[in-house]
């Protein structure tokens, strides 16, 4: 329905009066100043028996949770809703099985994204053999390029979470086994993008991913949910049911996982500016030096015997004020920082052979952006810290006893005296 003439000439003059007053005028698709939000997700529902199961279960699962958590749901194939303008009375767009594929569309939904509009996608929605046909949402907004390997058949995997600062992510553990689906892969190296950062990807321990040897994964690194920081946007890899072709019946649920369920909640909350928690300011200087000081037995963290090279030991000593026990925490994204050596700055902090192993030893390191030489601290209200491993979600380590030159190490969080240390500021 349109407006007529009179309605549209007050439309303009309450605009322009709210101008004149200074007022912010606030576009449709804007996240609101609180809940509730509205979420309108599209789908096909038209191709590949486990896709479209998927559909029908986010379509029944979904309004049970908008109605527990603040938000609304609304289904929808009529996927012009991109390019008329429907899709601008949501906070949030979720694609589960398809992508825009006209241009009207294509373009309507870059609009509403650089708008300010938000995003979840599933599975199918990245899935291109011609990312050249949408440069901008393959190869930048989602970042991934091509389609490359799939596993098969449909299984769980155990995923480590890589940024657990991120809203949609700080509430999951360091590791966690998802729902069962297919895994696509990408022909882009999404670590190489500055502008995505990457949540969870396939833990090691999961290979081999996938039941039909030529269809499986036996190593590599497989992203598994990311986002894009120009936008707020959020990708999950999931999103194929196992299925009975045959009779078509559903043989695993996506939702099964409550894990996996509480990334999906947070991040929606997130997306719809429900939830606009900022992980809190760790309160560390990146310019100044420390010492790290054990709670358990007293003792400092050191470089063996106050050397820099590659493969000295980072171990436990009685703490003496030396250059030795001085170290700097120098941001990286996601809340992680490397630990660098006063000696040499260029060496940090490195968990040995990038082990995700309990008791694998720390060394210094010539500093490579590996995910093993990067820390997040962790303020405990004490003021202490531990600091957790990026490539493991595991603890720094010291042992109980106040014996010299012990190894430090990597070891599961236990929240024990041993991986908590008061921080000094050294001039």
């Amino acid at each position: 329905m349109t407006e007529s003439a009179p309605v549209r000439a007050v439309l303009r003059g309450l605009l322009l009066l709210a101008t004149l007053l200074g007022l912010a005028v606030t576009p449709a698709h804007a996240a609101p100043a609180a809940s509730p939000f509205k979420v309108l997700a599209l789908y096909s529902g038209t191709w590949d028996a486990a896709h479209i199961d998927f559909v029908k279960e986010a379509n029944d699962w979904f309004p049970k949770q908008a109605a527990a958590n603040g938000f609304t749901y609304t289904a929808s194939n009529n996927w012009d809703l991109l390019s008329n303008g429907g899709v601008n009375g949501y906070q949030v767009v979720l694609f589960l099985d398809d992508l825009p594929q006209t241009a009207a569309q294509r373009t309507g939904f870059e609009q509403y994204m650089r708008g300010g509009g938000a995003w979840m996608g599933f599975h199918v929605a990245a899935f291109t053999t011609e990312a050249g046909s949408w440069p901008w949402y393959h190869n930048q907004f989602l970042g991934s390029g091509n389609f490359s390997t799939n596993t098969w058949g449909p299984t769980s995997a155990t995923l480590k979470v890589e940024d657990r600062t991120h809203p949609s992510t700080r509430n999951l553990p360091a590791t966690f086994t998802s729902s069962v689906s297919e895994w696509y892969s990408w022909s882009n190296d999404l670590r190489q993008n500055p502008n995505i950062k990457i949540l969870a990807s396939v833990d090691p321990s999961s290979f081999p991913l996938g039941t039909d040897p030529n269809q499986s994964w036996y190593s590599g690194y497989y992203p598994i949910l990311w986002t894009n920081t120009q936008y707020r946007m959020l990708y999950a890899n999931f999103g194929h049911n196992a299925m009975n072709y045959q009779t078509n019946t559903r043989l695993s649920s996506t939702f099964a996982s409550e894990t996996q369920n509480r990334f999906l909640l947070d991040g929606l909350k997130w997306l719809g500016g429900a939830d606009t928690t900022s992980p809190p300011d760790d309160g560390i200087s990146e310019t100044a030096w420390y010492s790290l000081t054990s709670q358990a037995n007293g003792t400092c963290v050191d470089t063996r015997p106050a050397a820099t090279a590659n493969g000295t030991a980072v171990q436990q000593y009685t703490c003496n004020g030396t250059q030795a026990q001085q170290f700097q925490f120098r941001a990286k994204d996601g809340g992680y920082s490397r630990i660098t050596a006063r000696g040499n700055p260029q060496q940090v902090v490195d968990v040995t052979d990038r082990s995700t192993a309990d008791n694998a030893p720390l060394q210094l390191w010539s500093w490579s952006n590996g995910m093993n030489q990067q820390w997040q601290p962790v303020k405990e209200t004490s003021g202490r810290y531990h600091f957790i491993a990026r490539h493991s979600g595991k603890c720094l380590s010291t042992a109980t006893a106040a014996t010299n030159s012990v190894q430090l190490t990597q070891r599961t969080c236990d929240n024990s005296s041993t991986q908590s240390f008061t921080l000094t500021s050294r001039p």
